[in-house]
């Protein structure tokens, strides 16, 4: 089997929901990562990527038909490398990057570009067709931004609760406050401000449009602040706007090889991909299900959690976030150390491919060996990659 690397990473800053990003069609932010990828390595000839595997969660309006073989051709690249559109929700471009390390391995492919993609904000209305023409009553446009929809009736209700509400019994089974929730989402805001004065994120991003910064970041957030506002989904819940992460656009990408292919792409990977995990539970539990992959990708990887010296999680909400952390027994001073979804965003089908990019760079400014990358994933499921820094 073929060892995978990450070579590089880009990504547009994520933009809120209606906001700067919202004229932006979402196969014109895919090419934008890509393009802004392959910039990172202009040594390599487009020619020479073997495939290209793209997440995304709608694929319901203008990322429809394969967004990743858009983005392929809208970026201008031979229209001789093929590209597949991957869904897996949440977790899309995680998956992406998963499919792409297996296809090296394999020795299917020596050069892959993974990403993902999700405009949330131009995400359709969809009007189902009826059974019959010519209905005699009304017919309901369902929103496709996020959350079940369109849902068959042989599903359990309890299957199918909000996701809010899913992770309020989550908070409720491992008792986690509304007081934890709102210092760690605090926490995400003035980590990912800091990142961005840092200068970390520059050689992460790429403009799109006019937005050159993460929308979401709200420098002044405190726990008091947050404190303030109200329940989102139960009157005496614990789950706010403040503390889950917003609707948000935006796309990511990331340059896989081989070692060898370093010698075409004209610089050395930053990291390996040693481990990669799935896991999957109850619908409504989908929260949690982070631990298990985790576990599952470290023990492929043959190292253990005392091993691990950075984590990105993606912070769909604070409480399962913390849940995952209390769970692994982790410090909390590793998790999401340049800020986390909560501020930065969670544009659906992009975020696996931040997490991944993310880790890989904080592993080398921290000086760190083993990382691990984890994503839970709406209707019970989760995915986790362990990556091993090149040049600890």
């Amino acid at each position: 089997m073929t060892d995978s690397f990450v070579y590089a990473a880009a990504r547009t800053p994520f933009g809120r929901y209606s906001g700067a990003l919202a004229d932006v069609r979402p196969d014109d932010l895919a090419a934008t990562a890509l393009t802004g990828l392959l910039a990172k390595a202009p040594d390599l000839d487009p020619g020479r990527i073997d495939d290209v595997y793209w997440g995304n969660a709608n694929g319901a309006g203008e990322d429809n038909r394969n967004v990743g073989r858009m983005a392929v051709l809208l970026a201008g690249l031979p229209t001789s490398v093929p590209a597949s559109t991957v869904n897996r929700l949440c977790g899309s471009s995680l998956d992406a990057a998963i499919i792409g390390s297996r296809a090296i391995a394999a020795g299917d492919a020596e050069i892959v570009v993974i990403g993902g993609v999700e405009s949330m904000t131009r995400a359709p209305w969809v009007l189902p067709k009826p059974s019959r023409a010519f209905p005699a009553g009304n017919l309901e446009a369902v929103s496709t931004t996020l959350g079940w929809r369109l849902v068959n009736p042989g599903m359990p209700a309890e299957w199918t609760i909000s996701l809010g509400e899913c992770n309020e019994r989550l908070g409720e089974k491992y008792g986690i406050s509304r007081d934890r929730q709102d210092a760690f989402a605090a926490r995400s805001h003035q980590l990912a401000d800091k990142a961005w004065n840092d200068g970390f994120y520059d050689s992460l991003t790429v403009p799109a449009g006019d937005l050159t910064r993460d929308e979401g970041i709200r420098a002044d957030s405190s726990a008091e602040k947050l404190a303030r506002l109200k329940p989102s989904f139960r009157a005496d819940g614990t789950i706010t706007a403040g503390n889950a992460s917003p609707l948000n656009d935006g796309a990511g990408a990331v340059l896989l090889g081989t070692a060898a292919a370093a010698f075409h792409i004209g610089f050395d990977p930053i990291a390996r991909i040693a481990g990669r995990g799935a896991h999957a539970l109850d619908p409504q539990d989908f929260g949690f299900a982070p631990v298990q992959a985790a576990e599952k990708a470290l023990r492929q990887a043959g190292i253990g959690w005392s091993d691990v010296g950075a984590v990105e999680l993606n912070e769909a909400f604070a409480v399962q976030s913390l849940a995952c952390v209390d769970a692994w027994g982790l410090d909390p001073g590793i998790v999401n150390t340049r800020g986390g979804a909560i501020a930065i965003g969670h544009p659906l089908g992009a975020s696996g491919a931040r997490i991944l990019g993310t880790l890989a760079h904080v592993l080398r400014e921290r000086n760190q060996r083993w990382g691990v990358a984890a994503i839970c994933i709406g209707v019970g499921q989760a995915l986790a990659v362990v990556l091993e820094n090149c040049n600890p």
